[in-house]
């Protein structure tokens, strides 16, 4: 079952309730830098990336693209009011330092525990982790977005995961195309079911025991 982009764009728009004002985030590719087409222009945020910027906006309209302007995966990117630049270095700085307060990742897999699979499968080649190991275990509060599925109609959310962990038992809150999630010393609390979807059709796509808010 593969992600079509209205999912995608579901995802992302109910992801970006979860910035605050005054934040720093840092986003991961895919889904998550969809996340600031859906803030309020203005919105008083700053978005940092590991190539070395702080302050992204949405992404540039049709033929406004700047090719020197772009994020941490080469997407090309607008700036926001006071945008910094700086090397990698720095970038990765503020990261493992916990100066950033919120990072929303995308992921392969989440476990019951929070456990975080997002960067490779195995016999898949790919470019490396990038910042994801440092964002997972530094950040103040780690988002996960993904398909509840993965494109074979298997669930991501898992007892234990069974693909190469990025990190453990960082994953505080999981939003999918079908619900939220929220990862707690208790399990996995359901705080949110998406529309068309019912309670038992997240309980039946998920691999772990969930439980729902009272």
């Amino acid at each position: 079952m593969g992600m079509g982009a209205e999912m995608k764009l579901k995802i992302a728009k109910r992801a970006a309730k979860e910035i605050k004002e005054g934040m720093v985030v840092n986003l991961g590719i895919g889904i998550p830098s969809l996340v600031p087409n859906f803030l309020p222009a203005g919105f008083p945020v700053m978005i940092q990336a590991e190539n070395g910027i702080l302050g992204i906006g949405a992404e540039p309209s049709p033929g406004k693209e700047e090719w020197e302007l772009c994020n941490a995966a080469g997407y090309p990117v607008t700036e926001a009011k006071g945008v910094s630049y700086f090397d990698t270095a720095l970038a990765f700085g503020m990261i493992r330092s916990g100066a950033i307060d919120l990072t929303i990742l995308g992921s392969l897999q989440v476990s019951e525990a929070g456990d975080l699979a997002n960067w490779i499968v195995p016999g898949k080649t790919i470019p490396g982790m990038g910042g994801a190991m440092e964002l997972a275990q530094k950040a103040k509060k780690v988002i996960v977005v993904m398909s509840h599925l993965d494109k074979n109609g298997r669930p991501k959310i898992v007892e234990t995961c069974t693909l190469p962990l990025t990190a453990r038992r960082c994953v505080s809150r999981i939003i999918t195309d079908m619900a939220v999630i929220d990862v707690t010393e208790n399990g996995l609390l359901l705080a949110e079911v998406m529309e068309p979807f019912t309670l038992q059709e997240v309980a039946d796509c998920t691999a772990a025991q969930l439980k729902a808010e009272s």
